[in-house]
């Protein structure tokens, strides 16, 4: 309990740093890339001090002449370090609102480019959404998690539609991510974090052109298929809910 206390202190002395540096940072010299790369070394330097090993298998699935769309299961908070340390290349966060309330944290999200979604109001989702959709045509690609919130018992849960949406409109293939074990380092609701051992699976990518609006839940399907495919042959004893 101690060793979490104060894992959880530095935690929040070396986010709070960073996320200071990373604003300084662009009004010095402005660039999200610059920024983003802030936030990489913020992940790697919180995943070192908590204990956590990542093996990544796939990395080589992800393609380096145009963007994409990644999209991962949800467990704990520490997904979001993993994917920041372990993505190699550029990318934008498609995150909740919520986030970009917290002081200076949220100001640094907005200096990269990340992107915010209003949950609770239609309008503004479908906003964020093409804004999402224009940065990708720019040339960025995104992140985020289907599920649109950490599973509490471990299983993957019911994938929402607005990202699959978003692919199919923007064009750009998606790539899976299954996740392994971040549960068992920080469960949702608890500042307990245990050290231990991650996998992340990078699968290959797939191709939205062939579906429509009209059949998202295919690709839906489709997508979470996967997920769950790699999630359950790496975690035998956790099945998909």
């Amino acid at each position: 309990m101690l060793r979490s206390a104060l894992l959880v202190f530095f935690a929040v002395m070396i986010t709070a740093f960073l996320s200071g540096f990373a604003v300084v940072i662009s009004f010095i010299s402005p660039g999200e890339n610059k920024i983003h790369k802030v936030a990489n070394i913020w992940a790697t330097i919180l995943l070192k001090l908590s204990g956590v090993r990542v093996e990544v298998e796939g990395v080589e699935n992800i393609l380096t002449d145009r963007p994409h769309i990644f999209m991962a299961n949800h467990q704990s908070d520490f997904d979001i370090l993993i994917v920041l340390a372990h993505i190699p290349g550029q990318f934008r966060w498609i995150a909740k609102k919520e986030l970009f309330k917290i002081p200076i944290f949220g100001k640094a999200m907005r200096n990269a480019g990340y992107i915010e979604i209003d949950r609770q109001r239609h309008q503004d989702a479908m906003k964020s959404l093409e804004e999402a959709a224009q940065k990708i045509r720019d040339g960025k690609s995104v992140v985020t998690f289907p599920e649109g919130t950490r599973s509490k018992d471990g299983t993957i849960k019911p994938f929402k539609q607005g990202m699959f949406y978003l692919a199919i409109q923007s064009g750009v293939p998606i790539i899976p991510i299954s996740i392994i074990g971040a549960n068992k380092i920080m469960p949702k609701r608890s500042l307990l974090v245990k050290p231990g051992r991650i996998r992340m699976i990078i699968a290959r990518p797939v191709d939205v052109s062939t579906y429509t609006i009209e059949t998202r839940w295919e690709l839906i399907d489709k997508v979470k298929g996967i997920i769950v495919e790699n999630f359950a042959r790496n975690n035998p004893g956790n099945n998909e809910g």
